[in-house]
């Protein structure tokens, strides 16, 4: 019984370190395809926080993108190390557990904490929601919230979570703080395309100065050469002289007409009937 009890019990404690070294936070591994975070990376290299975080059960790590960390990139090496210590939660903290934070605030322990230097709770930050966006910041009293939460950028459940937010939470006591980026410009109307600006006709010269003339408010008048009433000029002849002023085409349809115009059936009758008497006056004469 004895020797069963001794292989049980080694059996045991090889099962659990091996299941200690699977479930060993790993922050390189998990951030090794996400190339947006490689200078946080270095820097928890540099200070010697990478095997200090891997040695740790459950963690959440704030990653700060390679443009919102550069803000901070060149402090000394110790007020770095602070400063990272507080993006560290020794929780684990994804998009899902944040989203159903029922309280308006959080109490977050940071591994700076464990350190026992925090002082006024700057080893803690707070977790709030506004507006339906989350925000981290420093538990000290009167800190900003500024640090906005992003997205999600890897989960290994109740082990390891990265998630992103938008810059530098440094609290009062280990540092200047960092000033809140200003808010992109807002976009003006589009100016129009050379393409559309080349299709718009520009006004001829006729209209220009049409326009010109008029009075204020006035419509401008029709040219001669577009009025249906007024006839053509002729054009000159082959010899030089001058054209022959054109008639009034009311009259001269009118002269036409009564040339052209055939006699009635009433005058033809009238000059049959007074034909038939002169012949009869002329017989009548005869036989006298």
């Amino acid at each position: 019984m004895g020797l069963k009890a001794s292989f049980s019990l080694l059996f045991l404690t090889i099962l659990l370190g091996v299941s200690s070294i699977v479930s060993a936070v790993n922050i390189n591994r998990a951030l090794e395809k996400h190339p947006e975070f490689s200078t946080m990376t270095e820097l928890f290299n540099k200070t010697k926080l990478t095997p200090i975080i891997n040695k740790r059960q459950t963690v959440t790590l704030l990653a700060l993108s390679n443009d919102a960390i550069g803000s901070i990139s060149g402090r000394p090496e110790d007020e770095l190390k602070n400063i990272l210590m507080n993006h560290v939660v020794l929780d684990f903290y994804d998009g899902l557990k944040l989203k159903a934070i029922k309280d308006k605030s959080t109490m977050l322990t940071t591994l700076y904490q464990s350190t026992g230097l925090g002082q006024q709770q700057n080893g803690f930050l707070r977790c709030s929601k506004t507006n339906g966006k989350i925000y981290f910041g420093s538990a000290v009293k009167g800190a900003p919230q500024t640090a906005e939460y992003i997205t999600t950028v890897f989960r290994n459940p109740f082990n390891l979570s990265i998630v992103q937010i938008s810059m530098p939470i440094v609290a009062p006591g280990l540092g200047d703080p960092v000033k809140v980026p200003p808010p992109p410009p807002m976009s003006s109307s589009p100016a129009p395309s050379p393409k559309e600006a080349a299709d718009t006709p520009a006004p001829g010269p006729a209209e220009e100065e049409v326009y010109a003339d008029s009075p204020p408010g006035a419509a401008p008048e029709t040219s001669p050469a577009s009025s249906p009433e007024t006839a053509p000029a002729s054009a000159p002849s082959e010899d030089g002289s001058p054209a022959p002023a054109p008639e009034k085409s009311g009259k001269k349809k009118m002269s036409a007409a009564d040339e052209v115009e055939p006699p009635t059936s009433a005058s033809n009758t009238g000059l049959s009937f007074g034909a038939i008497l002169v012949l009869s006056f002329v017989v009548s004469f005869a036989g006298f």
